[in-house]
Parts: C-alpha cells; sequence; structure tokens
C-alpha cells in the first residue's frame, strides 16, 4: 500500500509551491492551490512556458486566506491584501474565457519588475465555476486541466535510470510540480491504474493521465531553461495515444477532507492504463 510522502500547493499559477504536513482537500484540489494567476494587460494568462522566472517568485498565503506575500532574489517581497469582492476582469486560460479580480497596482508593479514584461495579478472569484475534463469530471481555479496531480516516487527513479542510460543527471520531484507524491508503490506508474482511492478524509478519482509540457525544462531554483530533459527521454517510453507525453495522473474529488503526509492511500478500484 502506498502513503503520501509529499503535499504541495501552488497558490499562484507557474510560480514555486509551497510543501506542507497537511492540507485540506477542496472540491478544487488543495487549498488555496492555483487560487491566483498572473496575466498580461490583455488577460492571458502568463506560463513558465515563456516566462521561466516564475519560478523563482516564492508565495506565502496568511493563515486565514487573507493576505499574500510574494518574494523573489533581487527583488524583495509585496504583500498583497487579497481582494474578493472587487471588479471582476476577463482573463483567457489556454484561450478559455474566465473571470479574475485585480489585485491592484502594487503587485502588478512589482510582477512587471521581476518578469520584464507586463503583468497583473488576479484571483479567482467567489463565483468561479469551471469543470474539467477527463474519465471523472472535477472542478479547479486556475490549474492547467485537472484539479490534483498525484506522482509517485516509483514513477520518478524509473525516469532516472532512463536518465542514467543516456548519460543523464536525475531531476528533482519539483520539475513535474505534483500535489501529491507517494511512495511505497514498487511499480512504476501505478498511479496510471488507481481509479479510485482514499487518502486521509478525501476520497479522489482518477480523471487522466498527466500529459507534459516544456514547463518541465525549466530548473525550478534557477528559474532557467535547463535543457531537453525530462521530455527527450519520456518521449522514448512514455508517448500518449493522444500526443505529448504522460508522467503522473490528474485526480478529481469525490469527497473533500483532509489529508496528511503519512496517510495510506487506499485503492479501491483499480483500471487499465490509458496510455
Amino acid at each position: 500500500m502506498g502513503s503520501v510522502v509529499g503535499l504541495t500547493y501552488y497558490p499562484v499559477k507557474g510560480c514555486a509551491g509551497t510543501s506542507v504536513d497537511e492540507a485540506l482537500v477542496t472540491p478544487a484540489g488543495l487549498a488555496h492551490d492555483r487560487s491566483f494567476m498572473v496575466v498580461g494587460e490583455d488577460g492571458v494568462y502568463r506560463t513558465q512556458r515563456r516566462h521561466p522566472r516564475l519560478a523563482v517568485i516564492r508565495p506565502v498565503v496568511g493563515a486565514d486566506g487573507e493576505r499574500l506575500t510574494l518574494h523573489a532574489p533581487g527583488h524583495g517581497a509585496v504583500e498583497v491584501e487579497v481582494d474578493t469582492v472587487g471588479a471582476r476582469r476577463p482573463v483567457d486560460l489556454f484561450g478559455t474565457a474566465y473571470r479574475g479580480i485585480d489585485q491592484g497596482q502594487a503587485v502588478a508593479d512589482w510582477l512587471s519588475g521581476v518578469l520584464g514584461a507586463p503583468s497583473r495579478l488576479v484571483r479567482v472569484p467567489p463565483e468561479h465555476e469551471r469543470v474539467t475534463d477527463g474519465r471523472t469530471p472535477g472542478t479547479a481555479g486556475y490549474a492547467d486541466s485537472g484539479t490534483l496531480h498525484l506522482l509517485s516516487r516509483s514513477t520518478l527513479d524509473l525516469l532516472h535510470r532512463e536518465l542514467a542510460a543516456r548519460g543523464a543527471h536525475p531531476l528533482p520531484m519539483n520539475r513535474f510540480r505534483p500535489n501529491i507524491v507517494v511512495d511505497g508503490w514498487d511499480e512504476p506508474h501505478t498511479e496510471d491504474r488507481a481509479h479510485r482511492m482514499t487518502v486521509g478524509g478525501a476520497e479522489l478519482a482518477y480523471a487522466k493521465l498527466a500529459v507534459r509540457c516544456a514547463v518541465t525544462l525549466v530548473d525550478q531554483e534557477s528559474g532557467e531553461g535547463a535543457g531537453p530533459e525530462p521530455l527527450r527521454t519520456l518521449a522514448g517510453y512514455r508517448r500518449a495515444a493522444g500526443g505529448g507525453v504522460a508522467f503522473g495522473t490528474k485526480l478529481s474529488v469525490l469527497r473533500t477532507g483532509k489529508v496528511s503526509v503519512g496517510d495510506e492511500v487506499d485503492v479501491s478500484l483499480w483500471g487499465p492504463s490509458e496510455l
């Protein structure tokens, strides 16, 4: 039986994560996950694919969720009194129109300086309704394509063996930005077949494979591109039927509840891999 060895939420889409010992699983994933998003002046989302320096921005959410502090090397910090009632503005996420609440000029100026491009920060409005697709539909804030991203250590260990065979170096787990990391599954990619599970007080269901993009090429500590790995190696053994390469899975929430590092992952329904 697997167990949780890592929990991370990402308050601002594309920015660094916050690792915790326990977290509340909401219908939209770990509490505060991708509640905020950096956009251009046109409202189009910013991503590490084009702005890798997002990775060096480290958000801290206050205990009550009413304050957000952003830190970046060489730029100090900026504090945001989170606005959940302000005017809505249109935002674009992967070509789909949503709404966001602009968080003000001070944080906009700070982000623009860090990224070297005019930028603003928006928050998901309370009435945000977004349905994510997959075998089990879910909902999410500004996450790419699913509620929760789960990855196992054995899956990463296999990648390390494949990288070593090419003479390449191992990569840290944070290249893949998972919400939940599981250890104890001896077989790599066991998560592909775990279709329904209980973790702590939450019940989760498989939505789809996590198809990887160029964000995995960004060093999450330096905010710089770091070469062709892992996509080059993954392309050799993890090609998805619909295109791209798959590594980890996306899950939807059937029952909310608290999850903690050390919780067992009790799989109640196994199914075939969709790779």
